[in-house]
């Protein structure tokens, strides 16, 4: 009676362990790859299930996107330029049984892909295609990289070159044509402006020229912004001036001749 006792009390003890080893739950985002007697059974989730204990194997499988950092890359640019750069990528998988069964860590071989795809396309293309096309590169690696994780039930939704780190002599010859290149904006504009303000003036000549009386009216403005200045002698009279001189002048001699015969 006793040993019955304990059989039946080990045999609940195996049947509800085995129970419990048969019953697996995965969450929303998950699924489980079931492989029973080493060939692939299916895919089973969200939720409650069985397995058959001893004869399953499970794999779980996340179906969230996942960030994949790609390490900092040294690389030559086409235009023979050392430059490191480092990206992000960003994939999810759906196909969970390709996942499983064509690739050993799809992870891992997603990753390395990245960093290799990375290289072998900016090594391609010169430095300022780099800096300044950093969107289509971004596109073309995504295309190149989803081509070949298609086969691994992996959809790569995006590529992001986060920095470009560029060797100093490099910032500092790139600091310099900025440079340059800024003053030879402002001289061209400081000619444009040149060239349109003599257009005026000429034009404003033409129409002196034909009127007279608007050139002695300029004139008084002139004399009348100028006579502002508190600490300034107007004189006045244009082209009399030397009239003026000469006449003062002469009256000078004069005053001079009448004293020498008295002396």
């Amino acid at each position: 009676m006793v040993l019955e006792t304990i059989f039946l009390i080990f045999g609940g003890i195996f049947f509800l362990g085995v129970l419990a080893s048969a019953i697996k739950i995965v969450k929303e985002y998950e699924r489980a790859v079931i492989f029973r007697l080493g060939r692939l059974s299916g895919v089973k989730g969200p939720g409650i299930f069985f397995i058959i204990p001893l004869f399953d194997k499970m794999n779980k499988v996340d179906l969230r996107t996942v960030v994949g950092d790609v390490p900092k890359q040294r690389l030559v640019t086409k235009d023979n330029i050392s430059v490191d750069v480092d990206a992000v990528v960003y994939y999810r998988v759906f196909a969970p049984e390709l996942a499983i069964t064509k690739v050993e860590d799809f992870v891992s071989a997603t990753n390395l892909l990245s960093q290799t795809t990375l290289r072998d396309v900016l090594g391609q293309v010169e430095l300022d295609y780099l800096l300044q096309k950093r969107d289509e590169l971004n596109k073309k690696i995504q295309l190149i990289i989803d081509e070949v994780t298609e086969a691994w039930g992996i959809k790569v939704t995006g590529v992001n070159i986060r920095d470009v780190s560029l060797p100093d002599t490099m910032l500092r010859a790139i600091a310099k044509q900025a440079e340059a290149e800024r003053e030879r904006r402002s001289r061209i504009i400081m000619a444009e402006g040149e060239q349109q303000a003599s257009q005026k003036m000429t034009e404003a000549a033409r129409q002196y020229q034909k009127e007279p009386a608007a050139m002695r009216l300029r004139e008084l403005q002139t004399l009348a912004e100028i006579a502002r200045e508190k600490n300034l002698i107007v004189v006045s009279g244009g082209g009399e001036i030397g009239t003026v001189a000469g006449l003062t002048a002469a009256m000078d001699k004069a005053k001079k001749n009448k004293k020498s015969p008295d002396e």
